[in-house]
C-alpha cells in the first residue's frame, strides 16, 4: 500500500513554471497554436494562482480540450484516446488506496500482470506516473484523452462504488419499482396535474415550469417576464407520480434518480401542441425539474416586434447587409440573444441563400435553415460542426455560441473568406466583446478586419398599462400583470458599428473603455441611455432599468 513518505503523495503546486511545462509551453508557441501575448498570460496566470498548465490554458480559452489533447498526443508521442471510448473497466490498482486514485488526474483502462495501461489527460506527464510505475513493479502504458472525460469517468466509478456501500444514497431503481412509477405515472390524478400546468403557464405565457422538491411540500414556479413567480404548493406524495409522468413523456430514464437528465417533450394544450425542453437534476429532496415552454407561436421573429425601434432595426439591417463578415449579439443568459439571432436569419432567409446554424440547443426549427444540434457526447461541438460546415458551401452561419478560441478562429477565418457569420456572446456591452476576442487570443488586425457590428442586449420588463397607466401601480385587481407591475418584456440595445477608427483601435488592442468612447462619439447610444428613453416614454421604470443593466449613474 501507498504511504504517508512515498513520492505519489500529491505535491502543493508550486506558483510556478517546471522544467517539463516550460518545454511543452515552448512547444505550443513554436508550432503556432499560442501567440506570445497568451504565452505570456499563462505565465502571468500560474504566478498569480496555484492552477497548473492545462487548466490555466483551457480557463482561458486558448485552445479546448480536444485540442489541448491532440497536441499533448502529438508532442509526447502517446496515443490519442478519444473520449468516446473511455470506458472506465478498471477502478482500482493493486497495491495503490482509493483516496490517492480519487485525486489523480488518470484513470486504470487495464491492468495485467506485466503492465497498466492508463488514460490521463494531464497536459506534462510527470513524476507521479512514473512513481506509479516503480510503487507497482509494472510498467506503464499512457493514453490521452480529455481531461473532463477521465475526470469524470473516475468520478462515476468512485460515486457507483460509494453509493452501493451506501443504504442512505439513491439507487438506480429495480425492475418492480420502475413499474410501479409507471403505474402512478399512468394514473388520472397525475396526467391532470401535469396538463393543468401547462395549460396555465402557456395561458400566462410563462417561460419555464419549475417543479422544486421542498421537505414537506413541492414548491410551483413559473418565470413571467424574466423572474420566477411561486404559483402553488403541491402534497409531497405526488413528486413520484409527477417526476415519472415528465420523464416518459420526455424518453428520459426514470430508474435513473442519481444523475441529471435532459429530453424534450409535446404536450397538446387546448388543441395546440406544446414542445418543451425538459431538465432533471437530483437535489436533497428528490429530483427538481425545469420544462422551457418553446411556443414558436408565441416567438416574434421581428425586430419591430422584439422592441428594437426604426433606427436600431435599420441599423441591425444595415450590418447585415453585408456579404460578409462577424455580427455579434452579445449579454447575459436570458437576455434576447437567440431571439435577436433568429429574427436576423429570417430576414436573411431567401431564395438563393444557404443557411446554416450550429446550436446548443436548437430551441425553435427554423424552415429554410439547416439546423445543427451541437452533441459533445460524440465530439461534435462547435468547432467541428463550423469544419464540416464550410464544405457545405454555405453563404450565412449562425453559431449558438462563441466558447472557446477555436471556435472564434474558425469564425474569423469563414468571415474573412466570404461568408456572413452571426454569433452570440456572453458579455456586458459591445466593447467587452472586442476585448474578450482580443483576450481569448485572437489577433487584432484580423477581428478588426472580420467585424462588422455588435449589438449588446437586455430585456426589461413593460409597465403595466391596464393598473399602472404606464407606471408599476401594484393594485389588487389587475389580472394583466398578477399584481406586479409589469406585463411582457422589451428589448434595450447598444449597436457598435465598426468604424475605420474603431477597426483600428481594435488592431491596436485597445481597451474596452477607449473603444466604448469612441463608438459613443461615432453616435452610439449605450444600453443605460436607450433604457432611460423608455423609462421617460413609460414603457418601463428606472427600478427595472436598473435590474437589468445596472446604476450607471454612480
Amino acid at each position: 500500500m501507498l504511504t504517508k513518505t512515498n513520492p505519489l503523495a500529491t505535491p502543493d503546486r508550486a506558483s510556478r513554471l517546471d522544467s517539463r511545462e516550460t518545454a511543452f509551453l515552448s512547444h505550443l508557441g513554436q508550432q503556432g497554436h499560442i501567440d506570445q501575448l497568451s504565452m505570456g498570460r499563462i505565465e502571468a496566470a500560474i504566478r498569480n494562482s496555484r492552477a497548473d498548465l492545462q487548466t490555466v490554458i483551457l480557463e482561458l480559452g486558448l485552445l479546448s480540450e480536444g485540442r489541448l489533447a491532440d497536441v499533448q498526443a502529438e508532442y509526447l508521442g502517446l496515443e490519442r484516446l478519444p473520449k468516446e471510448e473511455l470506458s472506465l473497466s478498471l477502478g482500482r490498482i493493486e497495491g495503490v488506496t482509493d483516496e490517492y486514485l480519487k485525486k489523480s488526474d488518470f484513470v486504470a483502462i487495464d491492468e495485467n500482470t506485466a503492465s497498466i495501461s492508463l488514460a490521463t489527460g494531464k497536459a506534462v506527464i510527470d513524476d507521479q506516473l512514473r512513481a506509479l510505475g516503480y510503487f507497482t513493479g509494472k510498467n506503464i502504458q499512457v493514453k490521452i484523452c480529455e481531461v473532463s472525460a477521465v475526470r469524470a469517468a473516475r468520478d462515476r466509478h468512485f460515486a457507483s462504488n460509494s453509493d452501493s456501500a451506501n443504504a442512505g444514497q439513491i439507487q438506480l431503481l429495480p425492475e418492480e419499482d420502475v413499474e410501479r412509477l409507471r403505474d402512478v405515472a399512468s394514473e388520472a390524478p397525475v396526467v391532470k396535474l401535469l396538463n393543468r400546468l401547462v395549460s396555465e403557464a402557456v395561458e400566462k405565457k410563462a417561460s419555464d415550469i419549475h417543479i422544486e422538491p421542498l421537505e414537506d411540500h413541492i414548491r410551483v414556479r413559473f418565470r413571467l417576464d424574466g423572474t420566477l413567480q411561486t404559483m402553488e404548493q403541491l402534497e409531497r406524495n405526488l413528486l413520484a407520480g409527477l417526476v415519472s409522468r415528465i420523464k416518459i413523456l420526455s424518453r428520459l430514464n426514470i430508474a435513473e434518480q442519481r444523475l441529471p437528465q435532459d429530453g424534450r417533450m409535446r404536450l397538446a394544450v387546448r388543441g395546440t401542441d406544446v414542445d418543451m425542453r425538459v431538465s432533471t437534476a437530483p437535489v436533497l429532496f428528490g429530483e427538481t425539474i425545469v420544462m422551457r415552454i418553446l411556443d414558436q407561436q408565441e416567438l416574434p421573429l421581428d425586430f419591430d416586434a422584439l422592441g428594437f425601434t426604426r433606427q436600431q432595426t435599420a441599423k441591425i439591417k444595415k450590418l447585415l447587409s453585408h456579404p460578409n463578415g462577424i455580427i455579434l449579439v452579445t449579454g447575459p443568459t436570458g437576455s434576447g440573444k437567440t431571439t435577436t439571432l433568429y429574427s436576423a436569419l429570417t430576414s436573411l432567409n431567401r431564395d438563393g441563400v444557404k443557411l446554416f446554424s450550429a446550436e446548443d440547443p436548437v430551441e425553435y426549427q427554423l424552415a429554410g435553415v439547416n439546423q445543427i444540434q451541437v452533441k459533445p457526447s460524440i465530439g461534435l461541438d462547435f468547432a467541428s460542426i463550423l469544419r464540416s460546415v464550410l464544405r457545405q458551401d454555405p453563404d450565412i452561419i449562425m453559431i449558438g455560441e462563441m466558447r472557446d478560441v477555436e471556435t472564434a478562429r474558425i469564425a474569423v477565418q469563414a468571415s474573412l473568406t466570404g461568408h456572413l457569420v452571426l454569433a452570440t456572446l456572453h458579455t456586458n456591452s459591445a466593447a467587452a466583446s472586442v476585448t474578450r476576442l482580443l483576450d481569448m487570443g485572437i489577433e487584432g488586425f484580423l477581428l478588426g478586419s472580420a467585424l462588422r457590428g455588435i449589438v449588446a442586449q437586455r430585456l426589461v420588463r413593460k409597465s403595466c398599462t391596464a393598473c399602472g397607466k404606464g407606471r408599476p401601480v401594484k393594485t389588487s385587481a389587475c389580472v394583466t400583470c398578477s399584481q406586479t407591475g409589469y406585463a411582457g418584456r422589451t428589448v434595450v440595445c447598444e449597436i457598435l458599428e465598426i468604424t475605420d477608427d474603431i477597426r483600428g483601435a481594435i488592431a491596436r488592442n485597445a481597451r474596452e473603455q477607449d473603444i466604448e468612447n469612441m463608438a459613443v462619439s461615432n453616435g452610439m447610444t449605450t444600453l443605460f441611455d436607450d433604457g432611460k428613453r423608455k423609462v421617460e416614454a413609460g414603457e418601463t421604470t428606472l427600478e427595472e432599468l436598473h435590474r437589468a443593466v445596472g446604476d450607471r449613474t454612480k
